[in-house]
């Protein structure tokens, strides 16, 4: 495994021939930030087992995304499993941790029945770091007021100068929400591929592949072709795994080819540690382009 985000194994232990490894990109929770988990599992060739699944086993975070690499047969007959977890912290949780999880497994040829299961085992649990505490907020007033009204001096006319630019602060925000919401107003009532585009638009605009940002980018790429697809055909495409987002897309009888290979290609930066390019952020931008302009030609 060769993930560039991470940067701590939280967990590693060896059973029954199986190793197990859990890695993370942080150990100290930031709220702001989602953590990245990689799970590992090495069987011998003589051992069936699965991937622990921690959908029901983390407390504090919120399940976002997860992504399964190609298993990896090395020369011996042992079997590699890898399997990415994206995590999102909840706001103020008493814990964040990844509760003990079973790994269950047994021998390929069982001799008797009493046999199954005898190489499973329990692991964890994995404790987190809390984030660290704000600091106290402490002062006395800034301000004395007084009675009497003050004789004009510089310091009367440097506080009414900075009266009046507190005040064209307060206007200038308030024109700027204003124009924040008349502008989400405005998208609300477009069709899904206006909004798609104005989407698409916004994120070009902000340049991330030039500021090395490739993996911000195509997390916000793929967003916008999922808020599409679930605008427009009431498919929760965001909150899908990219598995999950196709078997329910071919339930619908609405397969697309050019849209699996652009997902599937943007997991690979998202998940699987794939340092991208600027000629790699140039195709994905316009494989979400192509399929945007093929569905509008499909609607019109």
């Amino acid at each position: 495994m060769n993930l560039l985000l991470i940067a701590a194994t939280v967990l590693e232990m060896s059973s029954g021939g199986i190793d197990l490894k859990v890695d993370a990109d942080r150990t100290q929770i930031d709220p702001g930030r989602s953590v990245f988990l990689t799970v590992t599992m090495k069987t011998p060739k003589d051992v069936k087992a699965s991937v622990p699944d921690l959908r029901d086993r983390v407390r504090g975070f919120s399940l976002a995304e997860d992504f399964a690499g190609k298993p990896v047969k090395n020369a011996d007959g042992s079997l590699v499993e890898t399997v990415n977890w994206k995590l999102v912290p909840e706001p103020c949780a008493d814990v964040y941790k990844i509760a003990p999880f079973a790994v269950t497994a047994s021998p390929k040829l069982l001799s008797t029945a009493a046999d199954e299961g005898s190489l499973s085992f329990v692991a964890g649990p994995v404790y987190f770091e809390a984030p660290p505490a704000r600091e106290t907020v402490t002062g006395d007033m800034e301000a004395d007021p007084q009675k009497d009204l003050p004789p004009l001096s510089w310091k009367l006319v440097g506080w009414c100068a900075l009266a009046l630019f507190a005040v064209a602060a307060v206007v200038a925000a308030a024109w700027f929400l204003l124009r924040y919401l008349a502008r989400r107003i405005k998208e609300h009532r477009m069709s899904p591929i206006e909004r798609a585009w104005v989407e698409l638009d916004r994120l070009l605009k902000k340049g991330l592949p030039g500021r090395g940002r490739y993996k911000d980018f195509y997390v916000e790429l793929t967003m916008v072709v999922r808020r599409y697809v679930q605008r427009k055909y009431g498919i929760r495409a965001p909150h899908m795994t990219t598995e999950e987002f196709f078997e329910e897309i071919g339930s619908r009888g609405m397969r697309s080819e050019e849209l699996r290979r652009f997902l599937e290609s943007a997991d690979l930066v998202k998940f699987a540690g794939v340092q991208a390019t600027p000629e790699m952020a140039d195709d994905a931008t316009e494989s979400a382009r192509g399929y945007l302009k093929k569905e509008g030609c499909v609607q019109s």
